[in-house]
């Protein structure tokens, strides 16, 4: 997985490669800078009174690690044929986690602009889905897998009680522009945000639709620097990635201005240089909400 993960494009292309694998009938993908290794199943030690979801544990390597059952985090049946199970070994949010699955099948290169988000019909806040893509006739479902391991430890996921200890904010009257494709962290960012005094917030679903209201700013003759102060943005969303939207801003003389922080899940030692390549003035692993909102301070108070 080392060597595949070699043959990703340069920072700021807008593409990814995804592991596809399956649950059941149905296909699913991961990001390929998600996952570490993948292994055939080995002997799982089971924790009492753990959460239904996570299996037990295992040791790869003289590490512990987590195992988390995807099928009962779907509601799916166990699998017809155990034998080709795998498991996924993830690194993201600072965490090693692995998530067992019915099997793998093959990685794939593709472009962000051919991931759909998720209708409102069947995403909503409690959807496990963050977007799907066609391939070879096939619906391909990306999994949001922060949310899955955030249903079973909440403390994985941004809490506004982190805010509430950096103590009474006032309210600031800069504006920010965030782009995050999951409608739970959306909902989590803006109390978070509210609570550290940040009101004027506008949020966007994906990069393509806040690059857009950004060049309409300039279209519209005003300075951006009096109407935006500070970008932040999620790295994996439909349409237009993170790294891509940081790089179309930095390349634009009328928005270059603008301080962008990159908030995701993959901000790990190896991956910082993608967002250094495309000019991000800082980026934050999530859930370090309390970090994020330094940051903030730093860059625009």
């Amino acid at each position: 997985m080392d060597q595949q993960k070699g043959i990703l494009l340069e920072s700021g292309t807008n593409e990814l490669e995804i592991v596809e694998f399956s649950i059941g009938k149905n296909n699913f993908g991961i990001n390929v800078i998600k996952v570490k290794e993948i292994i055939q199943p080995v002997k799982i030690t089971k924790i009492p009174h753990s959460h239904p979801n996570v299996e037990g544990i295992i040791e790869i390597r003289g590490e512990i690690l987590p195992v988390v059952n995807v099928a009962n985090a779907l509601g799916y049946s166990h699998s017809d044929d155990p034998n080709s199970d795998k498991f996924i070994i993830t690194e993201f949010n600072k965490t090693k986690i692995v998530f067992h699955v019915h099997s793998v099948t093959q990685i794939h290169r593709i472009s962000w602009d051919k991931i759909e988000k998720p209708s409102s019909i069947y995403q909503g806040l409690e959807s496990q889905i963050t977007g799907v893509v066609k391939i070879h006739d096939e619906m391909v479902l990306m999994l949001d897998f922060e949310k899955i391991v955030a249903d079973i430890n909440p403390e994985s996921s941004i809490n506004v009680e982190q805010v509430k200890k950096l103590g009474t904010r006032e309210r600031s009257v800069k504006k920010l522009i965030v782009a995050e494709d999951s409608p739970l962290l959306r909902k989590l960012l803006q109390e978070t945000l509210n609570e550290a005094g940040f009101q004027n917030i506008e949020f966007f679903e994906n990069g393509k639709d806040a690059l857009s209201y950004l060049l309409s700013i300039i279209e519209s003759g005003k300075a951006i620097e009096d109407e935006i102060q500070l970008v932040i943005t999620d790295i994996e969303m439909p349409q237009m990635d993170g790294h891509h939207l940081t790089k179309r801003i930095k390349d634009d003389q009328s928005l270059m201005i603008l301080p962008i922080i990159i908030f995701s899940s993959l901000i790990t030692n190896d991956l910082r240089h993608k967002g250094e390549v495309v000019g991000a003035s800082s980026q934050i692993s999530k859930p370090e909400i309390g970090e994020l909102i330094a940051k903030i301070d730093e860059l625009i108070l």
